[in-house]
């Protein structure tokens, strides 16, 4: 299940205004590397949407069957905010609506064969081929 948390405005190539939604998945728990400690963290994505302002507006809040899954690809520079430092991410979030469950197979099976090949999964994902 996500959920809607906001939107924001981008324009098209041409110039042209649309909205995307900010979609939020539940609440996990993730330790730490540095402290081993735990901390509460959601995943995000954001997907395009065809609605005008008020509408966008008026989804805050509401919900929708499916999940937000890690996507590899190509490699990116990205800014953090906070620090303005660069880095490389190879990654992506995005959505996976519910009805989509072969989708979410690929994802998962992408996702095990990105790993490296010492752990073992590569030789795991090839035999349930």
């Amino acid at each position: 299940m996500v959920r809607i948390i906001g939107f924001k405005k981008r324009e098209k190539e041409d110039g042209a205004p649309f909205f995307v939604l900010e979609l939020q998945g539940g609440i996990e728990m993730v330790k730490s590397a540095e402290t081993g400690q735990f901390y509460a963290t959601a995943k995000k994505a954001f997907v395009t949407s065809t609605f005008d302002e008020m509408t966008c507006e008026a989804l805050i809040g509401s919900e929708m069957e499916g999940s937000i899954v890690k996507k590899q690809v190509d490699p990116y520079t990205y800014v953090v905010k906070e620090t303005g430092e660069e880095i490389i991410l190879r990654h992506r979030w995005i959505y996976l609506p519910e009805s989509s469950e072969e989708a979410r197979q690929d994802e998962m099976l992408d996702q095990l064969m990105s790993n490296e090949p010492s752990s073992g999964l590569h030789e795991l994902a090839e035999q349930d081929l």
